[in-house]
Parts: C-alpha cells; structure tokens; sequence
C-alpha cells in the first residue's frame, strides 16, 4: 500500500505548464458568451444569443488551459492577434444528455446555454469543439469578439443578497461554489440559511473533501421564490419557483434538473465561482450533475447527502456513473475509443488509466465478490454499460450511494482541486 500512496502523491502532484500569463491577457471580471442550442439525435446547432461582461471571475490565474480534456465539447478562447491558446475548459451539456433519449430521434429540441471566462483585454476568437465519436474534436461553432464591442451587455446581476459560509483566501487561488436556493419562500429564510450550512459541511464529513477543506470559499445567494417545492410532472404537481427546477427530466423520475440557465447564470455572477449547485427544497428523491455546468440535489431525502456528493463528482471531477442501465445501449461508448472520463476503461487506452495501480496477482478482469473487496482491479460492468466497460473498485460512490470514493475517483477529485486552487 505504500508503493501505493506513493503513485498517487506523483500523480497528484503533476505540473499544470502553460505558460500563460493572466496579466498580459485578461482583466480580473468575466465574459459570458450565451447561446441556443438546437438539434436532435445526429445534428446540432449553435445560434448566438447575447454576450455579457460580468464583475468578478472565480478561477484561477494560473491554470487556464485545460489539462484534463474532460467533456463532451471544449470551449477555446484564442488571442485573435498571435493565434495563441489563452484559454480552455472541457464541459457537457443537457443537450447533448438529451440526444440520448428516443425523443431526440423523433423531434428537435432547443436549450439555452452559457459559456463563460475570463474577460479579455483584446480581441479573441471563440471555438466551441465537439468531441466525436472516434474521440477527435470537430469545430461546430466560431465567433470573433472585441471585448470594447459597445453591444457587450454590462448590466448589473440583479439583486439578491449574497452571504459567506467559508472564506480561506482569494478566489483565483481556491475551489469556488456559489450554492443557490430553489423553492424556497422568504419564510424559510432560516431554513434556506440552515441547509446551507448543512450541505457545506458534508463535504467536510468526507473523504477526500475533508481534507482540503483549506482550499474551498462556499458563497450562498438568497434565492427566494414565490412557492416551495418543485416541479414533479409525473404527479401532477407545479411550483412557482425562480429556476423553475423540475423531476422527470426526460421523462426519468428521480431527475431533477433546470432549464432556465440564463438565471441561474444572472444570480450566480454576484459572487466569484468555479462550480453552481442548486439545492431545491423538496424531499422527494433526486439530483443531477452536468461536468462544468451546474450540480442539483433535494434538500431533504435521507439520502440527500450521499446524492450532494455522488452529483458534485460528476459535476467537478467528469466522473462517470459506475453503474449499470440495461435501457442504455451497449454501443454507448466506442469500443474503439478509451473513454475520457477518469474512473472507466475499455481497455484501449488502460495505460492512462489506472493499470498500473493494480496490485500483481489482482486478477484481470477482477472477480465480482467479497474476496476483492477494498481491492483497485478491473471489474466490469460501468458506464451504464454491462460487458466491456470497467470500474477500478467494487462498489464507490459513483456506482453506489453511501460507499464512499474509491482511490481512482478520489484521485480524480483531488487533481481537480489542485488545478483550480494553485
């Protein structure tokens, strides 16, 4: 175990070059490029909506280019004069979630998204990049902007109260989450208050969060609305509340997602961030998280806790279900191409995974019982998907609630919070 923890420290400790120099580049606010998103099943459109200069910018100085190449698409900001990379970041969308339901393969849909970074001093290009099938990136969406560009929207974020609930230091140099409030009433001010409190300390209940708990602000904004509750279509039930939050997402029970992006995104600019989470004051069992773009959770199941922490995975780390869906198809990812989320393999590629984490004598694939409990091997069944897709640990969080990260996904998070706290 200790050659182990050794592989992990090297890991962990891997140097983000980029020899980008925030000063010479960007002002300390932020740019926020909305737009459509149309399409259905095979072919997608993106039609720009407005752009926004924002006040402050929660990420780091340091790292602005993407090491990870997490996600679905990847946005590329460029220096429009040198041709220079100033600026990436990997992230998935509801859209593209959506293409994977039959609906999509009957009808079109449209969404409203948002890109946001930090603001640039000079004229930049924009590229929205979508991965492929075979794992290569296509362009699907370009635009030049002059950040003096007098049509640049700078209204001010409407306005909500904004309180702290933990402070460690500048925010270029921490992990940001600004934590918003859906149906909750101006009389569960206290509640709203309570369950933040709440929610923030679970991270510090919990492996590998509690021990880095140095290099997170939480910020909370009172989001009140006319109602409490949510939305829940399949029991005839709807709210009046400011993100319109709502279960059934896609016709799926217990997901529960927002569509209003455009508010949540106004809301959120009142205090510097890295990650949105939403906590909707319901009990009914749900959530959901979307890499780079929003986490959402009931506040009140019995299992609210361990749904906080499985969504923030996928929402922060790019970490994949480890379970399995038999409506899922068995084609859900190339058996050609290694899969880009962290704690899952096919084997194309096990080499940037965690192949040489395994222990020699570890079976390959790993025996599905009790004997290889607590035991980093090769477990098949994840990714929604039963044969040919593998896990490294019998049971995680990712795959299960209440079992805790596994090393493989423990590793994820922290490098996350490395890169975003240097």
């Amino acid at each position: 175990m200790k050659i182990l923890y050794l592989i992990l420290l090297l890991i962990s400790t891997q140097i983000f070059s980029q020899n980008i120099n925030f000063q010479s580049y960007f002002i300390n606010k932020t740019m926020r490029v909305d737009y459509i998103h149309t399409g259905d099943s095979v072919n997608e459109i993106l039609s720009l909506k407005q752009i926004k200069q924002e006040p402050l910018w929660g990420g780091s100085h340091k790292n602005l280019i993407d090491t990870f190449k997490y996600g679905r698409y990847m946005c590329e900001i460029y220096d429009s004069a040198s041709n220079k990379l100033i600026y990436s970041r990997g992230y998935n969308t509801l859209f593209q979630e959506w293409q994977t339901y039959n609906e999509a393969k009957k009808q079109k849909r449209s969404f409203y998204e948002t890109l946001i970074f930090p603001y640039p001093k000079k004229t930049i290009i924009i590229n929205i990049n979508r991965r492929q099938k075979n794992g290569n990136y296509k362009n699907i969406f370009s635009l030049n902007i002059n950040p003096e560009d007098y049509m640049i929207k700078k209204e001010n974020p409407p306005a909500f109260k904004t309180f702290t609930i933990l402070k460690n230091g500048p925010s270029d140099k921490k992990v940001d989450i600004v934590f918003l409030f859906d149906g909750y009433t101006k009389a569960d001010k206290e509640k709203l208050h309570n369950d933040a409190k709440r929610f923030a300390n679970y991270f510090w209940t919990y492996p590998p969060f509690k021990n880095y708990k140095d290099k997170f602000n939480i910020w909370g904004i009172e989001t009140f609305s006319e109602e409490n509750g949510t939305d829940i279509p399949g029991e005839n039930i709807w709210k009046k509340t400011l993100f319109n939050s709502s279960f059934y997402t896609f016709r799926s029970e217990r997901y529960l997602t927002i569509q209003d992006t455009k508010t949540i995104r106004n809301i959120a600019a009142l205090v510097p961030y890295d990650q949105i989470y939403i906590i909707v004051n319901t009990s009914k069992y749900g959530g959901g998280g979307i890499f780079n773009f929003w986490n959402i959770t009931a506040a009140d199941n019995p299992l609210s806790k361990w749904v906080f922490l499985h969504e923030f995975g996928h929402g922060f780390a790019g970490l994949a279900d480890e379970y399995v869906d038999t409506e899922i198809s068995d084609d859900f990812y190339n058996k050609n191409v290694e899969p880009w989320e962290p704690n899952i393999t096919n084997l194309v590629n096990f080499e940037s995974k965690w192949k040489n984490l395994i222990q020699k004598g570890t079976p390959k694939p790993t025996p599905d019982n009790d004997k290889y409990n607590n035991t980093i091997g090769l477990f098949e069944g994840a990714g929604y998907v039963a044969k040919g897709v593998y896990r490294s640990y019998r049971n995680c969080e990712m795959r299960q609630l209440k079992q805790g990260f596994c090393p493989i996904c423990s590793q994820a998070i922290k490098q996350m919070i490395k890169f975003y706290s240097e």
